[in-house]
């Protein structure tokens, strides 16, 4: 028996991408049986606990898990039937409730299976390894121990969360007892740790430092969470250091951590990008989506789930683009699939079917499997889209997402929401809320006293989002600057009274095809900076300083020439289709042509959750900086979740630094 831990490295070799080193390493060394020369399968019983489950579901399919021999899944804490001639492995958290489910699993006059092989998800405590070194009946039917050091769920190619959904609530409510927030965040920390020890990177960890850290300073414990999580994942990076074999003892990557009040109008504004929409508009539950379809039968519409995920190339290509954009590709892909399908062209003709020739039969026959495939799936999000852009005319997203980005940028202000809210009348109660969020977030001393309350009560906001408003307080003040607005040639002393509050600035080399896509998050911004080594260290401190060679080491190869840039007007601009046949900016044509990702990776993590612009910009980055941009949190948000968590936190107490220790 062997307390070890995984050999493989994604340093070195062909590239994979972060998903599917995930997924090999759980159905290759953890699954994968050893055949000792014989093609045959044993066939085996995987036992997991409710979150290695979905650690597995997120990588793996379950054709995959039975291709490796797994002919049951089992839930540890169900009652399971015994398969005395089986083996079984246990996927599983080290703890006492597994650990002691397990150890009567294989003890007594008649255990569950034949013999056991136990797969941690993460570092076990020595208490837990004695407690099963002294049960020597289980200790006979264990055929190996292993920390697998992977305890989190992949999201994306570039995307993973922790699973903990209730952190926003845990790190930024009221409690005068901070040990649930403690807590909270070293699971965090526990599982951004096993990410790294999976993919055998040992990184230069920044953080966001709080604003003004010396010893006499009066600080909230919500300012330091940033500070107190980068040292609980540096002390997991320490000891997989000593405890791992072939881990990295310099650094190999970045790694920056951050928390939710670093871009508080990202999971607010309304992001006009395909993917964002999708999660935003329409009744999704993570990456499900349901839909009706004509049912075989003719009777009533059936009720479909589909997955909008990887494994939908249409999907890989539209989810980062505008939806305008995607409506038109949508457009032309039917238009062109239909001119060039047999069963397409055939169906869409004026004959019967009476009288087609057999030729034209035979023809059709033959195209048929693959016209109702390629046809549902191009279906699929046609549909999708056209129930988008309907939503977007009955609730009049397009005037609403104007004004939202015009205060962003600060090309609005106050007055203009309140002359929005005064003649709009067809914006739903959620949008009114989230306007008002934003607004709460760019000028916070304006919804204090009775400017604030006019507001709220010109847009008949409730109780509940009324303390959702005032908490916006809670994720500290959006970074803004003083924009001064155009008034012709008014003397400068005037032009004061004109400036209003920008919480982004217009991204110099950047243009705007699309109307709305103004916009962009906070991390975009920061993780360039990090690349080129810009960022500055007395607002983004270092773990670890990194060695002379570091950064020069993982800049970009190259950068782009940089361009004025322009305010444009809205344009519904069209694509140029490649010689490949993609759209040019299209991620299966980029991916078709043998990209490869070269540099350092970069890990972002978010604490309090993250947003799906977020993740976008995590793509965009990766083709950028010719680096892999891989984005972590404590979950993804949508915005009406992030209502939901805004309206149950509270005030905080202050406690002084000298409490922290590093």
């Amino acid at each position: 028996m062997s307390f070890s831990d995984s050999g493989s490295s994604s340093n070195g070799g062909d590239y994979k991408d972060f998903r599917k080193i995930t997924r090999e390493r759980l159905l290759c060394e953890m699954l994968r049986p050893e055949r000792n020369g014989s093609s045959k399968l044993t066939w085996k019983v995987l036992v997991m606990d409710k979150f290695t489950v979905k650690i597995m579901s997120s990588a793996c399919k379950m054709s995959e898990i039975t291709q490796e021999g797994i002919s049951l899944v089992e839930v540890i804490t169900k009652h399971r039937q015994p398969m005395t001639s089986m083996e079984a492995i246990y996927f599983i958290q080290p703890t006492q409730e597994n650990v002691t489910t397990f150890l009567s699993d294989m003890t007594g006059k008649s255990p569950l299976y034949k013999r056991a092989f136990v797969f941690f998800s993460s570092p076990v405590s020595r208490s837990l390894v004695n407690l099963i070194k002294k049960d020597m009946r289980a200790m006979k039917r264990i055929g190996g121990l292993k920390e697998m050091n992977l305890e989190y769920i992949s999201m994306d190619v570039q995307g993973f969360i922790t699973n903990n959904e209730n952190a926003l609530e845990e790190l930024f409510s009221d409690e005068e007892n901070h040990q649930n927030a403690d807590d909270c965040l070293n699971v965090v920390a526990k599982r951004i740790a096993t990410v790294l020890a999976s993919l055998r990177e040992y990184p230069l960890v920044r953080y966001r430092s709080a604003k003004a850290l010396d010893a006499t300073t009066m600080t909230t414990y919500r300012e330091l969470i940033p500070t107190k999580l980068a040292a609980s994942v540096w002390n997991c990076l320490a000891r997989y250091k000593q405890t791992i074999e072939d881990f990295p003892q310099t650094e190999t990557c970045e790694l920056l951590i951050l928390d939710r009040s670093i871009d508080q109008i990202a999971p607010l504004i309304h992001e006009w990008t395909y993917d964002a929409m999708c999660h935003d508009l329409l009744n999704m539950e993570g990456n499900k989506y349901t839909h009706e379809v004509q049912s075989k039968t003719g009777d009533k519409p059936e009720k479909k789930e589909v997955l909008l995920d990887e494994q939908d190339p249409i999907w890989v290509e539209l989810r980062d683009v505008h939806i305008a954009d995607a409506s038109e590709r949508l457009h032309e892909k039917m238009t062109n699939f239909v001119s060039k399908n047999k069963a397409a062209q055939l169906k869409h003709s004026s004959k019967d079917f009476g009288d087609l020739s057999s030729k034209d039969l035979q023809k059709m026959v033959h195209a048929l499997p693959q016209y109702s495939e390629q046809m549902d799936k191009l279906s699929l999000h046609v549909e999708i889209a056209r129930t988008i852009n309907r939503t977007i005319m009955e609730q009049g997203l397009r005037d609403l997402g104007q004004l939202e980005q015009d205060l962003v940028f600060g090309d609005a202000g106050r007055k203009d929401v309140i002359k929005f809210l005064s003649t709009n009348h067809i914006i739903n109660h959620e949008s009114k809320l989230r306007l008002l969020m934003i607004v709460a977030g760019i000028y916070p001393k304006k919804f204090e006293g009775e400017k604030g309350r006019k507001m709220m009560e010109l847009a008949k906001l409730t109780g509940d989002d009324i303390i959702a408003v005032n908490n916006m307080r809670l994720l500290g003040p959006v970074q803004t600057e003083s924009k001064k607005s155009t008034t012709g040639s008014f003397p400068l002393k005037f032009d004061v009274l004109k400036k209003k509050r920008a919480a982004r600035r217009d991204r110099v080399g950047e243009t705007q095809t699309w109307q709305l896509s103004r916009f962009y998050p906070i991390v975009e911004e920061l993780v360039e900076k990090l690349s080129k080594g810009h960022l500055p260290k007395q607002e983004f401190p270092c773990m670890n300083e990194p060695k002379p060679t570091f950064y020069s080491g993982s800049q970009s190869p190259s950068s782009s020439p940089v361009l004025p840039h322009s305010r444009r007007t809205p344009t519904w601009a069209r694509r140029h289709l490649s010689d490949d046949g993609y759209f040019s900016d299209s991620v299966l044509g980029r991916a078709s042509s043998g990209f490869k990702r070269k540099g350092q990776r970069i890990f972002v993590f978010i604490v309090g959750g993250a947003t799906r612009s977020e993740l976008r910009v995590c793509h965009k980055l990766t083709e950028k900086l010719d680096r892999e941009v891989i984005l972590g949190s404590s979950s993804f948000l949508d915005p009406q979740t992030f209502l939901t968590k805004m309206k149950r936190l509270n005030e905080e107490e202050e406690i002084s630094l000298d409490d922290i220790i590093i």
